[in-house]
């Protein structure tokens, strides 16, 4: 692969199953919306970037849909779905069939077997990649091995497992040193910014299925159009210029700045992104559902507990996670961002007072205002970038 490569089809495919498992983690969430249900749904989510961030540098290195690495992406993909089928029970075993936290655990492992064996491929004639290959395998058995012994525990115990596995996993890539490959910044950067979109595509799932089986009405059309406008501000904050000054960036670090700057903005940053945008799902589908009167629910009933810190704490975490992305990238500070942020932690407290639709009202007029200001403020440099070049 050579820079200004793009994605490939086969790419989307992959992506599209990645799609069906953030829906399923946030049906999961939103059946049970404890904090601990949360959280774990959030582990879950962690477990899941990890297995697709993986293919997308493979992906970078040899094009996805040629020789044997196209087959391994369909085994990758195959062992992704059942771990996405098994969601629901990933922590807690259904009655009758297969283990699910045992059958969870295995597709993970596949994941990450498929992954190595296809970079073992790819790095034939670079040792210095290859030895990047082995160092990194350790961390990957610890992920693995931690969740197979989760599966065979309950309660706390298993969540911290849980924990445990991915911090293992993810501290162990980071210490095992930035030998890896980044042959096109454009594709890199192109698969981040389109699995940002997926998940703001589910976003507008959960809108729709939230009111999936009640009857229109002016509230529900209304509040859908609140959510899209919620969903449209965080579209607009990370695609308008950032993303086309950061892969310019990109592009022109090089070695190993280049990989790190990769890891740490991409790869390790764009998570609590996802993370947030997932979180903001739950928060819509509540909202649309207290709207459309679901659940003995009525238009005037208020939205609090853990649905409002989802909607509004999954808004705060996107902005806090492109602020931070934008700082190690382009080392470029956006205080409004953060006090953007900080107004919508500090409201909650109020807005739990007031008609869903009205809590959902405030957060589309807060990122619109902040969306509107910041087209305004940087309306030259906004200009140029878009227009004329990013640097």
């Amino acid at each position: 692969m050579s820079e200004g490569a793009t994605v490939t089809t086969l790419e989307l495919f992959f992506d599209l199953v990645f799609v069906f498992a953030l829906t399923r983690v946030t049906d999961w969430m939103a059946e049970d919306s404890s904090a601990e249900a949360v959280l774990r749904g959030v582990l879950i989510l962690v477990v899941m970037w990890w297995s697709w961030v993986a293919y997308s540098w493979l992906g970078n290195v040899a094009k996805a849909d040629e020789g044997l690495i196209r087959l391994g992406m369909f085994v990758a993909m195959a062992a992704v779905f059942v771990g996405a089928i098994t969601i629901p029970e990933a922590f807690k075993d259904l009655p009758g069939g297969l283990s699910g936290p045992v059958v969870f655990a295995v597709a993970y492992f596949c994941v990450r077997a498929v992954h190595l064996a296809m970079y073992w491929v790819c790095s034939r004639g670079d040792a210095q990649l290859r030895a990047q290959i082995v160092r990194v395998v350790p961390a990957a058995v610890l992920g693995t091995v931690l969740l197979l012994v989760a599966s065979q525990t309950e309660g706390w115990v298993q969540t911290a497992l849980w924990a445990a596995a991915i911090i293992g996993d993810y501290v162990g890539t980071a210490v095992a040193g930035a030998s890896w490959r980044l042959n096109s910044a454009s594709h890199f950067a192109e698969r981040h910014g389109l699995i940002i979109i997926v998940a703001l595509g589910e976003s507008i799932v959960s809108i729709g299925i939230g009111v999936a089986e009640l009857p229109i009405s002016w509230p529900i059309i209304v509040a859908g159009v609140l959510g899209l406008a919620v969903a449209g501000a965080l579209w607009w904050i990370y695609f308008d210029v950032v993303t086309l000054r950061a892969e310019h960036a990109l592009a022109g670090a090089g070695g190993e700045r280049q990989i790190r700057m990769a890891r740490g903005g991409y790869t390790y940053l764009h998570l609590p992104m996802v993370i947030g945008v997932i979180l903001m799902s739950l928060g819509l589908k509540k909202v649309l559902l207290y709207i459309g009167g679901g659940e003995g629910h009525t238009i005037a009933d208020p939205l609090y507990g853990i649905p409002l810190a989802a909607l509004y704490g999954g808004a705060v975490l996107y902005l806090f996670a492109h602020v931070g992305f934008t700082w190690y990238v382009l080392r470029t500070a956006n205080p409004v961002r953060l006090v953007v942020g900080a107004v919508l932690l500090a409201v909650m407290p109020l807005v739990a007072g007031l008609p869903a639709i009205g809590t959902l009202g405030f957060l589309a007029a807060v990122l619109g205002a902040l969306v509107a200001y910041e087209v305004h403020r940087y309306r030259e440099v906004r200009q140029h970038v878009r227009h004329v070049g990013p640097a």
